[in-house]
């Protein structure tokens, strides 16, 4: 395992230069003025500007050690899905933080716009543009399994610790994926345990752990996390606060990946195997430009759908593509 790269005052500029190298950075110090950093106590600072909306949350027992996953199958979890209002679930936690065996709590990706009146406006993230929402995820010593996210993200530690790690797209086949449903918390994640791996039953994370990278931030620390990249993230104080920002810059296309991945699953995994060698050489030349531009050597005027690139190509293509699977 390898420490994830650190920089220093990172301006817009310099972050543009971290995202085209494609690999995770620590952004150190990236927020460290905001004023829930700066608060003597970031708990009181959130109910002050909480609404009285309720809010999810998950709660476990300590046997569990913060892990929240599947329970004794995979069509159970190891945790409760709780409801409060943000300020009574504030409370919970400090009532969590007197015990020697505290339960694991957890709030995930809450909205600040619509929950915490002027967090959003008193927290600018300097990196992104405005229009990018704000999440918050509050809670106690916890475990968030491996998983991916299908967009960018910085990650802000606005109080407690976190330790991350880090495993980049190519470790999917060594990471033991679980079913794409159902799933603990409405995202996939691994199978294997990373703090307490289980590398008899689950052989390849071995792999994965050796290729993976780690970063501990401390408050006013960031983490940009490349589009895709799985991660595991661990909770380390009785209090945490973590900012979260997603966004996705690709542009928008009728259809998405995972709209053809599911479609690929359905008609070319179960073909033969000579065939789907065939298929795999079509898709990297074809989609995923292994050679450079399939039809390169073509007049502009004869590519055809190989130089499809407009709206109004692409849509028509979405047609006639729908148009074949009602057919």
């Amino acid at each position: 395992m390898q420490p994830i790269r650190a920089w220093h005052d990172v301006t817009p500029a310099g972050f543009q230069q971290i995202r085209a190298a494609g690999e995770p950075a620590v952004l150190k110090g990236l927020v460290r003025d905001w004023p829930v950093v700066r608060a003597t106590d970031a708990a009181a600072y959130l109910a002050a500007m909480a609404s009285s909306k309720p809010v999810q949350f998950m709660r476990a027992q300590p046997e569990i050690e913060g892990r929240m996953h599947y329970g004794p199958t995979i069509g159970s979890r190891n945790f409760a899905a709780e409801q409060a209002p943000l300020p009574d679930f504030l409370d919970r936690l400090a009532a969590e933080a007197g015990k020697d065996r505290p339960d694991a709590l957890a709030l995930q990706g809450l909205s600040a716009r619509e929950h915490l009146h002027g967090f959003a406006e008193a927290h600018p993230m300097p990196l992104l543009p405005a229009e990018v929402p704000a999440r918050l995820w509050i809670g106690n010593a916890a475990k968030v399994a491996i998983h991916h996210d299908p967009s960018e993200n910085i990650a802000c530690v606005a109080a407690g610790h976190r330790r991350f790690t880090l495993f980049s797209p190519e470790q999917v086949g060594n990471l033991y994926m679980g079913p794409f449903n159902p799933t603990p918390a409405g995202v996939q994640v691994s199978m294997a345990h990373l703090t307490a791996p289980d590398l008899t039953r689950y052989p390849r994370f071995a792999a994965a752990l050796e290729a993976a990278q780690s970063a501990e931030l401390e408050p006013g620390d960031a983490l940009y996390i490349p589009y895709q990249w799985y991660h595991h993230v661990e909770a380390l104080d009785r209090f945490n606060l973590l900012v979260n920002y997603w966004w996705d810059p690709a542009p928008a296309l009728p259809g998405s990946p995972w709209d053809a991945m599911m479609h690929a699953l359905m008609t070319v995994r179960g073909l033969p195997a000579d065939q789907r060698r065939a298929w795999q050489a079509m898709f990297a030349h074809y989609v995923f430009l292994a050679d450079g531009d399939p039809g390169a050597h073509l007049p502009a005027e004869d590519r055809g759908i190989l130089g499809a690139t407009s709206p109004q190509h692409l849509a028509r293509m979405h047609e006639a593509l729908l148009a074949k699977l009602k057919g």
